[in-house]
């Protein structure tokens, strides 16, 4: 069998390498992404991106016009992919040395970084950029409790997946015009203030390249730091496209070995699988799933998510065993799930795990 990969993936690497040369010979530079990490005091998973920008406009008009687009959302995507470029990393006391994979991406796990819980810093540079500063969540290893977050119709109303829709919010609309879903903010709050050092997972089918400005949205709107786990969109080592589906399963699996003592809160929508995908999960990992909350979508947000006006009918597909809560904001959430705690026999039950 071979192990190259899919003819798709290569002819994306073929054309990136081209790009990239010819934009290098326009004379744009190297710049580093860091993206929100995560970890324990044995290991720590830096991820970031290093790809080519123009160089930063000098003149008056050049730099009025640049913050005329700043806050667009298409801003997010101008750049291209470093391929395979050496990078350096500086976190705790150690100094790493790798490579970009073929998007330009950096996704390292550092083992015995020497770093105290709580949000810590690494900095990254690639031959021809300036050192760019990240950050990175060390959990506690005494952790029980953590949540995983959807981010789109979830946290953030995007109206997604419908593509016309979906690129006015990505690529057109001013990023401060973005609106939250009611209640959320406050949930996560108030599930973290009673579980210090508790993580929150911020998990989306979203590219990597929204990710600043999904950040400055969480912070904007009172939402608790956390890491955020994108993806790349394009063809994969396997096939032609990427599965959302996958990306959500493949994750939720990987925190269960990042972190094998916690047990998550999975909150989601109803416009898409995710009942499905933490439904599947539960029955693979019970002892990782406290309870799972479900945001029901209005009507209209259901047709612009799926094309008809009533949910999808995953609802069966819950592990009876596993809390289930739905609501149609935060608020309703956060008072199905206190409720779930005020229920000495569940509470018993989830301490044993």
């Amino acid at each position: 069998m071979s192990t190259r990969p899919f003819f798709a993936a290569r002819m994306e690497e073929f054309f990136d390498r081209r790009v990239e040369s010819f934009l290098r010979a326009l004379g744009w530079t190297e710049k580093v992404i860091c993206y929100t990490g995560y970890g324990t005091a044995a290991s720590a998973r830096v991820l970031g991106r290093v790809i080519l920008v123009p160089r930063r406009a000098r003149t008056g008009i050049g730099k009025a016009t640049e913050e005329i687009i700043r806050r667009r959302g298409f801003r997010n995507f101008v750049g291209a992919a470093c391929v395979r470029v050496p990078v350096t990393i500086w976190i705790g006391d150690q100094e790493v040395h790798t490579v970009t994979d073929r998007g330009g991406y950096i996704d390292l796990r550092v083992r015995q970084p020497n770093l105290e819980p709580g949000w810590q810093s690494f900095r990254v540079r690639s031959a021809g950029s300036e050192v760019a500063k990240g950050r990175v969540q060390i959990i506690a290893d005494d952790v029980r409790f953590g949540m995983v977050s959807d981010i789109d119709d979830t946290v953030i109303s995007t109206w997604l997946p419908r593509p016309l829709i979906a690129a006015w919010n990505s690529f057109i609309r001013d990023e401060s015009a973005r609106q939250a879903v009611p209640g959320m903010a406050r949930l996560y709050q108030q599930a973290l203030a009673e579980h210090p050092g508790a993580p929150v997972m911020y998990i989306s089918t979203g590219a990597w390249n929204t990710h600043g400005f999904l950040d400055r949205f969480l912070s904007r709107h009172g939402f608790p730091s956390g890491p955020m786990l994108l993806t790349d969109w394009g063809p994969t080592n396997t096939g032609w496209f990427r599965s959302g589906m996958a990306h959500k399963t493949e994750t939720l699996l990987q925190l269960t070995r990042d972190f094998p003592n916690i047990s998550w809160v999975l909150v989601g929508d109803d416009g898409q699988h995710d009942l499905s995908i933490y439904s599947d999960f539960a029955r693979v990992a019970p002892d990782r799933v406290r309870a799972i909350a479900i945001r029901q979508l209005s009507p209209t947000e259901q047709v612009l998510a799926h094309g008809t006006n009533t949910t999808l009918n995953e609802q069966d597909d819950i592990a009876p065993e596993i809390p289930l809560v739905l609501a149609p904001d935060g608020r309703g959430l956060l008072a199905g799930l206190r409720s779930l705690e005020a229920d000495p026999h569940e509470v018993e039950e989830k301490g044993d795990r």
